[in-house]
């Protein structure tokens, strides 16, 4: 018998050996130190009663392994810390990898960094087909790099192009893709599971060997990938703010995956990548995320129906998105006709997501009703309002939804600008009303902010944001206050920008010099993107009606230049595609004169209340804004470049 405390060791009739992960007092499984020391012991079992197979499962219901304990990580406080730390992972898996049985991943649920990289060093991996089912190499969004063996086993697995896409983005890839790239052997309901566990490692199949091109890309050709990946790389994560993909890239060309064989003094070392600013701040970017993700837990609240007044780009994205994760969805508009593009834009959104499934895309789309008369509001257990910023229209549109709505539906608005409070007072139970502010495209961006008017009862809050968790969205708790946090610190970030438009910076210099600070899209083409009449829309509520337009903003309003799509705002958009004209060397300071006025709006919403305190400001600012994540957020910024001062 084995003393363990996270993992359970069984054989069955055919000389099986089962370990099962369960991290004690755990909600998922993480390799910390104390599950790498008890896999050890496992092995050193197996070595003197070898099995006639192993399979490693997990014994959670959420997943497989989330990957490596990110405690530890920060933790780490020397090139010497981090060497041991990947050295023991390193190690144990080079020795799971030569062990003379067969050995199987039977992956459920998400696996992620270390928990895909122990998969890796098995001979075989299924994975089981049901939506949460996800692998990954993420480390690349904390800021380092697989260096348990991922890097040099993928690429030797799936061909180094699709590897380094994987390591190089962080994305992951769902169980029937896995079974395409060749990462997982087979894809198989969960019924079936452990018998397919089972009949694979019986079966004596050799290892899965890439083509000879791949392996010749893997080989004497790496130089040829690693020189397009460089150029991939470079369009999107300049060297000096994120070190970490340029890393991947060299300690694959140079040092076969092998992070312990990169000379200590290399600035692609474990010591200088761990001890990275990047990487500090990304970690708690990282922490700042799981606890957004915790503002949607201990609401028992499971919406299975939603309704949507509102068949625009907002209203109809968001009734897409509620869709795709299994809610039924009745879509409200003032006639088929304009409920039909929605549909039309559903259908392409989800032959995207279900990919050769077109079972799953088809029932998807049956969970979109085109309700022009609204007779879902009855049944919802969600009434999302997304129609345009008028605050008598949408006053009036509540009068008419709490008269129809069960009593326990939550009733929010998609407002952008507009007061909860005072879209409440038309209300008999004003109590009721919460917001729910998506940010445009609803698809692509992870933040949700959950505004609680001074009314808004906290069950009510707390079940809005259990919905945005639903989502896969970041919920992050607001004051009812004008523009929220996200709009109140864009507002004066776009409009400072405009401001230099007007001193005859042209745009393309200006958005040049925001992307070399390290923002996703530089503010004049994010003005662009949005449309210039929502900007002057959003100016004006929340300056002001009688506030002064920048000129180069108000002139082309007039004109009809709307920006992405009316064809032309301060850049020209050809057939929807921006047309971007040569930039000229920025002034010196401009990044920091455009930023500032966020940075200061920032400081004001945190002192007015309108978020808790500063941790949360900069999570909502980074996830609903793009804010460089690589600083930490605009205080964490702050406070780095006082320091520095």
């Amino acid at each position: 018998m084995m003393d363990l405390k996270h993992w359970k060791l069984e054989r069955d009739a055919d000389g099986i050996a089962w370990a099962t992960l369960d991290v004690a007092g755990a909600g998922t499984n993480t390799l910390g130190s104390a599950v790498l020391t008890e896999l050890a012991a496992v092995l050193d079992r197996l070595e003197v009663q070898p099995p006639s197979g192993l399979v490693i499962r997990s014994g959670k219901a959420v997943g497989f392994i989330a990957g490596a304990d990110i405690e530890e990580f920060t933790r780490i406080d020397s090139a010497a810390a981090a060497r041991a730390l990947v050295e023991k992972g390193w190690n144990l898996f080079e020795r799971l990898a030569a062990v003379r049985y067969p050995t199987l991943a039977l992956v459920r649920g998400h696996c992620m960094g270390g928990g895909l990289e122990l998969a890796l060093a098995c001979r075989y991996r299924i994975v089981v087909d049901e939506p949460g089912t996800r692998l990954a190499l993420p480390e690349v969004m904390l800021g380092i790099y697989p260096a348990w063996g991922g890097m040099a086993r993928l690429p030797a697995l799936i061909g180094p192009a699709a590897a380094l896409d994987l390591m190089l983005t962080g994305k992951g890839v769902d169980a029937g893709k896995a079974r395409r790239l060749g990462l997982a052997d087979a894809c198989v309901p969960a019924r079936v599971m452990d018998n397919a566990a089972r009949l694979t490692l019986l079966s004596g199949q050799p290892a899965r060997r890439p083509p000879l091109l791949q392996r010749l890309l893997n080989g004497p050709l790496r130089g040829v990938v690693a020189a397009g990946a460089r150029r991939q790389v470079a369009a999107k994560a300049p060297r000096q703010h994120y070190p970490a993909p340029w890393a991947i890239i060299d300690v694959w060309q140079h040092y076969g995956g092998n992070a312990l064989a990169v000379p200590n003094g290399s600035p692609v070392s474990l010591g200088a990548l761990f001890g990275s600013d990047t990487a500090r701040n990304l970690i708690r970017v990282f922490f700042l995320q799981e606890r957004l993700k915790g503002f949607g837990k201990g609401a028992d609240f499971a919406p299975r129906r939603v309704h949507v007044v509102g068949a625009g780009v907002m209203g109809g994205d968001i009734a897409i998105e509620c869709a795709l994760r299994g809610m039924t969805v009745t879509l409200q508009d003032q006639s088929v006709e304009r409920i039909a593009p929605v549909v039309a834009r559903a259908a392409k959104r989800f032959e995207r997501k279900f990919k050769g499934k077109p079972r799953e895309v088809s029932f998807a789309l049956d969970r979109i009703i085109a309700d022009p008369h609204g007779h879902g509001v009855a049944r919802a257990d969600v009434i999302i309002e997304a129609i345009y910023e008028n605050l008598e229209a949408k006053r009036a549109l509540f009068v008419e939804l709490e008269q129809r709505a069960r009593p326990d539906a939550v009733l929010a608005s998609n407002t952008s600008s507009l007061r909860i409070g005072d879209i409440a007072t038309a209300l008999r139970e004003p109590a009721r009303l919460t917001g729910i502010h998506f940010f445009n495209p609803v698809a692509v961006m992870p933040l949700v902010e959950v505004v609680r008017g001074a009314l808004t009862d906290e069950v009510v809050f707390r079940q809005a944001a259990a919905f945005v968790r639903r989502l896969d969205k970041l919920p992050l708790p607001v004051k009812d206050a004008p523009g929220f946090l996200v709009n109140a610190v864009l507002g004066p970030y776009m409009y400072e920008a405009l401001r230099c438009v007007d001193e005859g910076i042209a745009p393309a210099t200006i958005d040049a010099a925001l992307t070399a600070f390290g923002m996703p899209m530089g503010p004049i083409e994010l003005i662009d993107t949005v449309g210039l009449d929502i900007a002057v829309a959003a100016g004006k509520a929340l300056a002001g009606a009688d506030a002064t337009l920048p000129r180069g903003l108000a002139e082309r309003v007039a004109a009809g230049q709307l920006g992405k799509k009316s064809g032309q705002g301060f850049y020209a958009w050809p057939g929807g595609k921006l047309s971007r004209p040569a930039t000229g060397t920025p002034p010196a300071g401009l990044a920091g004169r455009i930023v500032a006025p966020l940075l200061a709006a920032a400081q004001s919403c945190v002192s007015d209340g309108v978020v808790e305190d500063e941790d949360l400001a900069d999570a909502g600012i980074i996830f609903g804004t793009g804010f460089a994540p690589f600083t930490g957020g605009p205080f964490n910024h702050l406070r780095t470049t006082r320091r520095a001062g």
